[in-house]
């Protein structure tokens, strides 16, 4: 199986205590996901994230499909990083980090997902043709929003 590698890096305008109160709450994921991707949680336990928490969804990443996708919440260290793990979903493969990193005017915050594609040879020309892409444009679409909330772009 072929990995892939996605990683975006975005400023904040705040603490890093404020960026971990919104990033490390499930309920927010919505407001920083593109609408047509049909994003909804159907399950998580509404406590402060921890590892070993479970996290399911709906999502209509491609082509109008509606698809269930459960994350495993791996490791947190507070105010620092969390990483999620997909347990079932579109994805053969992923593994996502979020670091978060004081700097003198806010926030450094990283985003690095590995992931891999089933179908094997059809999933690398899938992954050329449009979930590369695809998931691009969500974490740009990501960059946006967090700008508008805590940038006053």
């Amino acid at each position: 199986m072929k990995i892939y590698k996605q990683e975006t890096v975005q400023h904040v305008n705040a603490t890093v205590e404020e960026c971990w109160a919104f990033f490390s709450n499930p309920r927010n994921l919505q407001k920083i996901t593109p609408e047509g991707m049909g994003f909804q949680i159907t399950d998580f336990d509404q406590k402060s994230m921890y590892a070993g928490q479970i996290i399911q969804y709906k999502v209509t990443p491609l082509f109008g499909i509606t698809l269930s996708w459960m994350t495993l919440i791996t490791n947190v260290k507070e105010n620092s990083y969390f990483i999620d793990e997909q347990r079932y979903g579109p994805y053969s493969f992923w593994h996502h980090k979020h670091f978060f990193e004081a700097t003198a005017t806010g926030t450094k915050m990283t985003d690095v997902v590995h992931y891999g594609l089933p179908l094997g040879f059809l999933g690398r020309i899938m992954n050329t043709l449009v979930v590369k892409n695809k998931l691009k444009s969500i974490f740009e679409y990501r960059v946006v929003k967090v700008d508008e909330m805590f940038n006053g772009k």
